[in-house]
């Protein structure tokens, strides 16, 4: 209710200050906002410091980090990099954070007039990620 109460006000939350490492000096721009498009598992996804990515199932255990070299482009407000297919010398460090199954789906299998009815659930395994950094190396 609350929610709705500040939304027809017009109330906007702020937008908070990112620290980002730029060849090893920090910046704190105010919105400013590093993003990445990785590849995991033949999907893009679009991933920032601090977000939880789901994503499919990974062979990590729980609490390893990750890099994810597959970065197909990278972006700082106006300014974008698209790699080909990947931009060099950037990569993202991630620490698994959970492992589980998505909701389950049904699959009907229906032939008419030929008493032909399969009925299989299915739940989609999934790993949590989540992003601790973005390295640029010589971007």
């Amino acid at each position: 209710m609350k929610a709705c109460l500040a939304a027809r006000a017009g109330l906007q939350r702020s937008v908070p200050q990112v620290q980002i490492t730029l060849n090893g000096e920090p910046e704190k721009k105010e919105g400013f906002s590093l993003y990445a498009i990785i590849e995991s598992g033949g999907k893009q996804y679009r991933v920032a410091t601090g977000d939880i990515c789901r994503v499919e199932r990974l062979p990590e255990e729980v609490g390893q980090e990750i890099v994810i070299e597959r970065v197909m482009a990278v972006g700082d407000g106006d300014d974008l990099q698209v790699g080909t297919p990947s931009v060099r010398g950037v990569s993202v460090r991630a620490r698994v954070k959970a492992h589980g199954k998505g909701r389950k789906i049904i699959v009907y299998k229906y032939k008419a007039k030929k008493n032909y009815r399969r009925k299989q659930g299915h739940r989609q395994p999934y790993t949590d990620l989540l992003i601790e950094k973005i390295e640029m190396g010589n971007f």
